[in-house]
């Protein structure tokens, strides 16, 4: 028992030390370096010393089962409780294991998370940067940190801390990630009105209030549809270009960042409006989004062949929407989290004739489409559809 005892005095010897770095958080940007090679230092503990004891343990035969199953809860009480957001993740990024208080600040359960890329919950240009550095960390060249930031919360910067260990009875190692916020002890401790910000019980209070979500939902389905149809009656006649312009400016001030109209033509595309967020950076934006080519967009391309929609959250492919003239992927410059291209086609005896593309954008910490904003888009997009073939 002597061994056993050891390793329990280490563990509770790292829950302070880390208590007293989580105590420190407090100071000035500029002295928080020495926190940081603290907590690598003891990351670094964790894998070199206390994990090789704990090894040894288990590794002592079927007479230890009793005292290897004492540790092995203390272990994972320790993982689960740790007050600090920590992830086992491997060196592709896939979570194997999350504890409470990383499923609090990324606001995914842990069971949903598992098997899936932790880098999926980041902003797309973040997504590399952390592959990159859990690939790095995975070979054995040594801890890593930077800076991320997650799409729900695009304004918040944090800190990840990479470290190596090596899980028993596994091939490959694994890579220890704890994430830090310069912002925590705010989310914690409560905000300027001293209201907790960000914590379980906030999102548990807005979930009990379904009926009001529902009717505040209703209210934006009934205001995108009069809006749409108040301006397809304004729409010029004779001009299918107008009509899906002023649908795509319809789109963008109800429920979408950015929309962009492309109108089918003999030809093949021809890109007609592109509406997004007010502010130099987006004019900029929406000014090289108008200049591409939609052949150059996959999704649009596929959108307008097969007469489907399409709806993507979290998007992989960061060059389905193609790239600008500098070569610069228009997801990431956007900041998407989700985006749907939704046909504009004609139904009924006429066939199935594509006559344009909306494609939508959500970025940063707003929230993704659904497949019920979906659905309601696809409805207005057949009221598009005939007010372009009445106009020409």
């Amino acid at each position: 028992m002597a061994q056993s005892d050891e390793v329990g005095d280490d563990l509770e010897d790292f829950v302070r030390r880390v208590a007293e770095l989580r105590a420190a958080r407090g100071l000035p940007p500029d002295e928080q370096q020495t926190l940081l090679d603290a907590a690598l230092f003891e990351l670094q503990h964790v894998s070199e010393t206390l994990w090789p004891k704990y090894e040894r343990l288990a590794a002592q035969g079927p007479a230890r089962a009793s005292a290897d199953r004492t540790e092995l809860q203390l272990l994972r009480a320790l993982f689960q409780r740790l007050p600090l957001p920590v992830a086992l993740i491997g060196g592709d990024t896939v979570v194997r294991r999350m504890n409470l208080a990383a499923t609090d600040l990324t606001g995914v359960r842990a069971g949903f998370a598992a098997g899936r890329p932790l880098s999926g919950l980041l902003r797309p240009g973040d997504r590399s940067a952390l592959r990159s550095q859990a690939a790095a960390v995975a070979r054995g060249e040594g801890p890593r940190s930077l800076r991320v930031h997650l799409q729900q919360r695009p304004e918040e910067t944090l800190r990840a801390t990479l470290t190596a260990l090596r899980p028993p009875n596994e091939p490959h190692p694994a890579v220890l990630m704890v994430l830090q916020s310069d912002m925590a002890h705010d989310r914690q401790d409560g905000g300027p009105s001293g209201t907790p910000v960000g914590r379980p019980g906030t999102r548990l209070r807005r979930a009990t209030a379904p009926d009001l979500a529902e009717a505040a939902a209703h209210a934006a389905q009934m205001d995108l549809l009069d809006g749409m149809t108040t301006a397809l009656l304004r729409a010029p006649a004779g001009e299918p270009e107008a009509a899906l312009g002023a649908a795509a400016a319809v789109l963008a001030d109800h429920g979408a960042d950015w929309a962009v109209a492309d109108l089918v033509t003999g030809a093949g595309l021809r890109r007609i409006a592109v509406r997004g967020p007010g502010g130099e950076e987006a004019a900029a934006l929406a000014a090289r989004i108008a200049a591409q080519d939609p052949a150059g967009c996959p999704i649009v391309v596929d959108c307008a062949g097969e007469g489907s929609s399409l709806l993507q959250v979290r998007p992989e492919d960061l060059d389905c929407f193609g790239r600008d003239a500098d070569g610069d992927s228009v997801l990431v410059q956007a900041d998407v989290t989700s985006l749907l291209c939704v046909p504009v086609q004609e139904r009924g005896e006429g066939g199935g004739r594509v006559l344009g593309v909306l494609s939508l954008f959500r970025s940063g910490g707003t929230p993704a489409f659904s497949m019920a904003h979906a659905r309601v888009v696809d409805v207005v997009s057949r009221h598009v559809a005939l007010a372009m073939r009445r106009a020409a």
